[in-house]
């Protein structure tokens, strides 16, 4: 058995409000608060790498834990922008973390690594112990490629997620997870080196719109429960009218979704354990609560992950 014992976060000081972009993009900030229920974003220095990013948010993860680097299994970093093709940001995290040569591990997985990288340290905790997954991104250098493209531009912010997985009992026990991939519509959503997104928008929201609620619905008829028994759903915070269609295909309240992307963008794999910090600070769940996390991403790769608390 595997649980959640603490989360951490970490954004930039930099706020982008919409009013910034609609300027450089010829667009109005109520054009790009309607297509993407986002009115600001967080992005990192120049100087700031994913790496960066990531230790912080890990640094608080272990803080919460009441762990040092020290008592950490194995790490698993996930992250879509990572800055060269190797090394990838987990062996610096770690050596940064003061973890030793406990093994590193990359995900290289936009949007949905954060997601992938919990349900491999469920099954891995009984090996490895405790296991600091950790998912940061730097989409803004993404999103401000040129040629800038408004499409994309305005959806991607910047920054870092981490929560540790340990085996025992306790509390926040991960049941069950889904996970799925489909490398048939790897070319709608890619990103190539020294190049701009490429994204065919329809097929993405319309693959989206059905694979998270099928992951979910798939997950929660397994272990013989249903979405209106879910406390919360901790989804990838990629679009605010994506999460309301999933919301609207689960018969549900909208509110049932926990969102922050009015504030932070999407901030690709980081998204959604920005989202599980944020949370489980305030209000945070009871005993027998049950939470449902939720991604998509390029790949395209899925799915969901039941705990309950």
């Amino acid at each position: 058995m595997a649980v959640l014992k603490a989360f951490g976060a970490y954004l930039p000081a930099r706020i982008v409000p919409n009013q910034e972009l609609a300027y450089k993009l010829n667009r109005t900030p109520d054009w790009i608060l309607d297509v993407s229920g986002i009115e600001q974003r967080r992005y990192a220095a120049e100087n700031q790498s994913v790496a960066d990013m990531a230790v912080a948010a890990a640094s608080q993860c272990l803080e919460r834990a009441g762990m040092t680097a020290a008592d950490i299994g194995l790490l698993i970093v996930g992250s879509g922008s990572s800055e060269r093709r190797f090394p990838g940001p987990a062996s610096i995290v770690a050596n940064r973390l003061g973890a030793g040569s406990a093994p590193a591990l990359d995900v290289p997985m936009a949007s949905a690594g954060g997601l992938f990288g919990i349900a491999l340290a469920a099954q891995l905790a009984e090996v490895y112990g405790n296991i600091l997954v950790v998912a940061a991104e730097k989409m803004s250098t993404v999103a401000t490629h040129e040629p800038m493209e408004p499409g994309v531009a305005v959806l991607f912010g910047d920054g870092a997620g981490a929560c540790v997985v340990s085996r025992g009992q306790g509390a926040s026990r991960i049941v069950d997870s889904i996970l799925h991939s489909d490398g048939a519509f790897a070319e709608d959503l890619r990103l190539e080196f020294d190049a701009p997104l490429a994204m065919n928008g329809r097929s993405v929201i319309m693959q989206a719109s059905r694979k998270i609620p099928g992951a979910i619905t798939e997950l929660l008829e397994r272990n013989r429960t249903c979405a209106a028994a879910i406390k919360i759903f901790l989804m990838h915070q990629a679009n605010q009218n994506l999460i309301d269609r999933v919301a609207k295909t689960l018969e549900v309240q909208p509110e049932m979704f926990y969102s922050n992307i009015r504030r932070y963008g999407n901030t690709s794999s980081a998204s959604m354990l920005i989202a599980a910090s944020e949370w489980w600070q305030s209000p945070g769940p009871s005993p027998g609560d049950l939470i449902c996390f939720a991604a998509f991403g390029a790949g395209f790769h899925w799915g969901a992950l039941l705990v309950e608390a």
